[in-house]
Formats: C-alpha cells, structure tokens, sequence
C-alpha cells in the first residue's frame, strides 16, 4: 500500500510534523512506554486510529512496524476557519458542502469529483468516522480532490455554527422532513449537509441546521445512493443560480 509510515518513533514525527494522516492501525494488546507514549499523541491530536492484530499490520507492510501503522493522505487537508475566511473574501456567493460521516472511500471520491464539477468552494468532512482519502478516492474522483479544498473538523456542528456565523444558510438533505428541494432558496451564501450511507445525518448536526429538504421519491425504493442524491442536490444549487439576473 502507498501512502505509509511504519515505526512508533516515525510515525510520531509525523504528527509533530503535522502531516495528513488519515488513520493509524495500532497492534492489538501491545504494550510498552513507547507505544503508551503515540496513544497518547494520537489521542491529544484527534487521529482517527483502531486497534488490530498483528496479521493487518503484517499485511500493510513487510517492512519493521513496531506495532504501528499509519495511512497519509494524498492530499494536504485545509484549516477550516481559514478556509471559510478565503471563500469569504473571494466569493460572492459561498458554497460549501458537509459530509456526515460517509464512510465509503469511493462514494467520498464519486460527491468530491462532482462537488468538482459544481463549483463547490470547500468540503468539510470530521476528523472521526469520515472516509479517509485513498488511492481509490482519488480514482474515483477522477483527480478531483486535488483542485477542491477540504477541511476536517473535530466537530461538524461547531462547523456549522461556524458557517451560520459567517452568514451562510446550512441546509441538510434528509427524508425526515416535508420540504422538498425545489423549495429551498439556494440562491444566497450556503452549505449542503449529506448524511452517512446507513443513518443518514447524525441528530445532533440535525439540530443545528437552518433548514430541512429531501429529494421526492416516485418509485418503490426508499432512497438513492448518497453520492447520486449529492449530485441532485449540487446540481439544484447550480440550476437556481444559473437563473440569476
């Protein structure tokens, strides 16, 4: 696998280095001051990590990993606050977009190649359960995560509060409302929220959000896959602000 770093000591010079890392896969049941001392690292940075039996380790790489592997992202990932401020002065109308913990590598790369196409300004995903970004994302985004931002954050409803701040509307895509799409006013500064593959989106974000809307559903089946809805809803923004005088 590409995109690595094996070893205790490398890979918390890594973090102090501030790299993007996507995950760290920790040996199961191992012990030591040293091991002890990158839990603790890991934990005080927010580094999505889990805990798994040597066999992965072995299988990630032939190479000495001391019980500690770590994924680096492709891609260097964006402070959020800085982010929003860039857009901000840049734009005039933002557009940004939330994922809810999807979790899918290829559906993250399907939403970023069509957040791409859509003129999305910068997506925010969490630091913990989100999809990292693989040799797969990038595949399926047809190298879109290159020319889009994206931020993670510790919170995606600190984000959000964040965005309402600044005076962007935040409107979720959810089944659990009677608004459709076509009602929403996308025409002013705002931020879509996709909600995860299985649950959709989390009810603490749920809450915070300024708005509610779904997609209307004519046949038997009770939703689409998560990045084809993103798509919709993406296109539905570039639609209403197409038809601006």
């Amino acid at each position: 696998m590409n995109n690595q770093i094996y070893g205790i000591r490398a890979i918390m010079e890594a973090i102090e280095a501030e790299q993007p890392i996507n995950k760290i896969y920790l040996q199961k049941g191992l012990g030591g001051e040293l091991f002890r001392e990158l839990e603790t690292v890991i934990r005080k940075n927010g580094i999505s990590s889990s805990y798994v039996p040597i066999e992965k380790l072995n299988r990630l790489t032939k190479n000495n990993h001391q019980g500690a592997v770590a994924q680096i992202s492709p891609v260097e990932f964006q402070n959020f606050e800085s982010l929003v401020e860039r857009v901000m002065e840049k734009e005039n109308v933002p557009f940004f977009l939330l994922l809810d913990q999807i979790s899918d590598v290829r559906n993250f790369g399907a939403i970023i190649r069509t957040a791409e196409c859509c003129g999305v300004h910068g997506i925010i995903v969490p630091k913990n359960g989100a999809a990292p970004i693989t040799d797969d994302t990038v595949k399926t985004s047809a190298g879109a995560v290159f020319n889009v931002p994206i931020a993670k954050v510790d919170h995606l409803k600190d984000a959000i509060y964040y965005l309402q701040a600044s005076g962007i509307a935040v409107i979720g895509a959810t089944e659990k409302t009677e608004n459709q799409i076509y009602s929403a006013d996308f025409k002013s500064p705002c931020a879509i929220v996709m909600g995860a593959e299985d649950k959709g989106i989390s009810n603490s974000v749920m809450k915070a959000l300024d708005n509610k809307v779904k997609l209307p559903l004519l046949g038997q089946i009770g939703s689409l896959n998560v990045s084809v809805a993103c798509g919709v809803f993406l296109y539905e923004v570039v639609r209403q602000r197409s038809t601006v005088s």
